[in-house]
């Protein structure tokens, strides 16, 4: 796998403070973001880089490993369990009287012996699994309301990905095996795709239902008539029960957003009533809600 040098990415020393790394990664997030740069495939693929380099500078646990290990840092684990077995393996074949073990080199001939450089006890060279990849990939609302096929570029290489209809903002997705190559024959690593979905709707998404507010003229909602509103999917005739009040919401079963990985379900589509009051009155149109209002309270 190419090895991407955080640091570099986002422009700091590898001195920088925590402070440092969240004023670069703000600034540079702010520079390369999509919105930004529309169809601009070279700064979608830094973004994507300064955000994978966030993500591990800004963790001191992470942070720790990628210095000491590089692009391998997720193999933390491994090379050191990988090290205390070979000096423990070492420390019994050292000297019989007890004397510490002679390891005739250091760690870094030993971490290159890890990915095949010498042959382990055995007589065979270990398996290491490829590095995961990060990935981020933004999407408009309506993108995601029915699958589609996309084809992106990771690591230089084409990848054509069935994106299901559903996805929420946030989901992460495994790609298998489309990330970095293993060592000595061992498989791949896996990629992990974040969605970020951005909506510019006038739709609210709640999970798998949608919430959209009408507005209805004062009339229409005293006397109830028939009245066309907009879906996600298309408009659709909806009738307004007579003396319907502000704040009213109906549901409208099936219309809202489809549900992930299950053909043919979808949550529901609710709309609050907002009714309007009526401005710029003329005077007759005073004197007849005047007289309204004195049948209302005789009536009473």
């Amino acid at each position: 796998m190419e090895f991407i040098d955080y640091y570099k990415v986002l422009g700091i020393a590898k001195s920088a403070s925590s402070d440092d790394i969240k004023k670069a990664y703000r600034k540079m997030a702010r520079k390369l973001h999509p919105d930004v740069n529309p169809n601009d495939a070279t700064a979608k693929l830094k973004f994507q880089q300064v955000n994978e380099a966030n993500e591990v500078l800004s963790d001191p646990e992470k942070r720790k490993k990628y210095d000491k290990y590089g692009k391998d840092w997720k193999n933390a684990n491994q090379f050191e369990q990988a090290g205390q077995q070979r000096q423990q393996y070492q420390g019994n074949q050292g000297n019989s009287d007890g004397g510490e073990a002679d390891f005739g080199g250091d760690f870094s001939d030993f971490f290159s012996s890890m990915f095949g450089g010498q042959a382990n006890s055995a007589g065979n060279k270990s398996k290491y699994r490829g590095q995961d990849f990060n990935s981020e990939l933004q999407l408009d609302l309506r993108e995601v309301y029915k699958a589609h096929q996309r084809t992106l570029t990771v690591n230089g290489k084409n990848i054509r990905l069935t994106i299901p209809a559903g996805i929420e903002n946030g989901q992460t997705i495994k790609i298998a095996g489309h990330g970095g190559p293993g060592a000595n024959g061992g498989p791949p690593g896996d990629l992990y795709m974040r969605f970020v979905i951005v909506n510019n709707t006038e739709f609210k998404r709640e999970g798998n239902n949608l919430y959209k507010e009408e507005a209805l003229d004062i009339y229409t909602a005293v006397l109830g008539e028939e009245v066309t509103v907009a879906t996600f999917e298309g408009k659709v005739k909806l009738k307004v029960a007579a003396e319907t009040q502000n704040g009213t919401r109906v549901k409208l079963k099936g219309k809202g957003f489809p549900v992930y990985k299950k053909d043919g379900e979808s949550g529901d589509l609710f709309i609050t009533w907002k009714v309007k009051v009526p401005t710029n009155l003329t005077e007759t149109e005073r004197e007849l809600f005047t007289q309204l209002s004195k049948l209302q309270k005789n009536g009473k």
